[in-house]
């Protein structure tokens, strides 16, 4: 997908471990910084060594917001970590997570990946005023400090999981969450499984992650996906699942776009390898809208393996048609229009010699809002390229996600306002062709109605708001 003004926001990473006598802030430090592409706004974990949970977060990337110092004064056997981009709530430091909060003496702090989408409901039910909290995962805070204080709670023999049984159920949308008081690590999934969560097994002790690479990164056993609906609780006794939402409301459907875009390529999902089930995309787009060409080049990075399934399946040679620079941040200033406008060449440059005179296919994973891509094939044209034909591994994007990605509304998305012909002119290429949807589906998947694909057909499994907007919160 494009850098800039075509890239989709992730929505979050999470991370949490429990292991007696390790450096689990240290641990915490490499899954979120193996978690980094999933949030870049902030970072931010919280440790417990017993008695007292601790929590240093900030704005910035891991490596910016936590160093040696900051590191070696975490010290516990229980940590949990976060790394954001928003989707409910500011960008700011007071939505930075995880959110710590402390209700008849019971101390607990939650991290969480996804978007609900009846956030003002729930802010309702609980009377709070517009602004008291700023993101949807302070709110399901507040709830949990809700049940802990209700006058039922007084002198149960475990607070804190009977404040989450009643607050799930009640949540609609996509959550994955990391939770932990003085001793205990929880994992949650919601029923639809919209984000994933990883169950991870050390030699003594137990990881949950929101990828497996920040599972391999620590050294942990990929032990198993949190299923959809469940609760899993890890203490000294080991892992214990609990089952916090009725039979009736599981319904899994992972977002389909963690295999087009966000989760690394390295990682698996569904037993699926990411980077295999990219590669079969590109193999199919050779199938459905072959052409005769000289090359096949992908964008950089995340066309690549579907440009290399398409060489492979079309016998065209598979090359680099950029050079990406890879010192360079996600954003950067430009102070001029002049700048800003030819800024997609301080990330990219063509390489001249590949692309003069030859009939290229290019490859990409997504079309957003087209605005950078649309400079990136000029770039090609200005090198000499003879002709661009774009193919890319999914169907148009047509519909806003309400469910943990931030792509703005509809007004944005350019396959929402162009059909695929006004497209290719705009974007000034000699052809353009997406991926069918059963043929993106049946890549990744042997089972292909277990997913989420809103975005591309607005069949949205959890109904969602017209009012459900990233500020929702703020508004007064």
């Amino acid at each position: 997908m494009g850098d800039g003004g075509d890239i989709i926001k992730e929505a979050c990473g999470v991370f949490g471990v429990r292991a007696p006598d390790q450096p689990v802030s240290h641990m915490t430090y490499l899954g979120l910084y193996a978690l980094q592409h999933r949030g870049q706004e902030s970072a931010g974990m919280a440790v417990s060594e017993g008695t007292k949970i601790w929590v240093n977060k900030d704005m910035g990337l891991v490596s910016t917001v936590f160093d040696h110092h900051r590191l070696a004064a975490l010290r516990g056997h229980l940590a949990i970590g976060h790394t954001r981009y928003s989707t409910t709530g500011a960008s700011a430091w007071q939505n930075a997570q995880p959110s710590y909060r402390m209700a008849q003496e019971i101390q607990f702090a939650l991290a969480h990946n996804g978007n609900l989408v009846n956030t003002p409901e729930l802010a309702q039910e609980l009377g709070l005023a517009p602004g008291t909290v700023g993101s949807d995962s302070d709110l399901v805070a507040e709830l949990v400090v809700a049940e802990l204080a209700a006058p039922d709670a007084v002198g149960d023999a475990d607070p804190l999981e009977r404040a989450l049984a009643r607050v799930l159920p009640r949540l609609r949308g996509a959550f994955s969450f990391v939770i932990m008081d003085e001793d205990r690590l929880i994992g949650v999934r919601d029923p639809n499984g919209f984000r994933p969560l990883f169950l991870g097994q050390l030699p003594h002790g137990w990881v949950l992650a929101s990828e497996t690479p920040a599972l391999d990164v620590v050294s942990a056993q990929v032990v198993r996906e949190v299923e959809p609906g469940e609760m899993v609780v890890i203490d000294a006794a080991g892992v214990r699942s609990v089952r916090p939402f009725p039979a009736t409301a599981v319904n899994p459907t992972l977002c389909s776009f963690e295999f087009v875009y966000f989760a690394r390529p390295d990682g698996v999902l569904r037993g699926q390898g990411v980077h295999g089930a990219r590669k079969r995309m590109g193999m199919q787009l050779a199938v459905q809208a072959p052409v005769d060409a000289d090359l096949v080049v992908p964008v950089p990075e995340s066309g690549i393996p579907g440009a290399q399934g398409f060489a492979q399946q079309s016998g065209i040679p598979y090359g680099d048609g950029w050079i990406k620079n890879r010192y360079i941040g996600r954003t950067f200033i430009a102070p001029t229009q002049e700048l800003r406008d030819n800024a997609v060449r301080i990330k990219l440059n063509p390489i001249i010699e590949n692309v003069a005179g030859q009939r290229l296919v290019v490859v990409e994973d997504s079309i957003i809002r087209a605005t950078t891509l649309r400079g990136t094939m000029r770039m090609l044209r200005e090198a000499g390229a003879a002709a661009i034909h774009l193919r890319i591994c999914s169907p148009p994007y047509r519909w806003p996600c309400f469910y943990g990605m931030d792509t703005g509304d509809r007004g944005t998305l350019i396959a929402a306002n162009l059909d695929v012909d006004a497209i290719r002119d705009y974007l000034g290429v000699d052809s353009l062709v997406y991926l069918e949807l059963d043929r993106m589906l049946n890549a990744i998947s042997d089972e292909p109605s277990d997913f989420c694909t809103a975005c591309m057909t607005g069949d949205y499994p959890v109904p969602v708001s017209v009012n459900t907007t990233k500020d929702m919160l703020e508004r007064a």
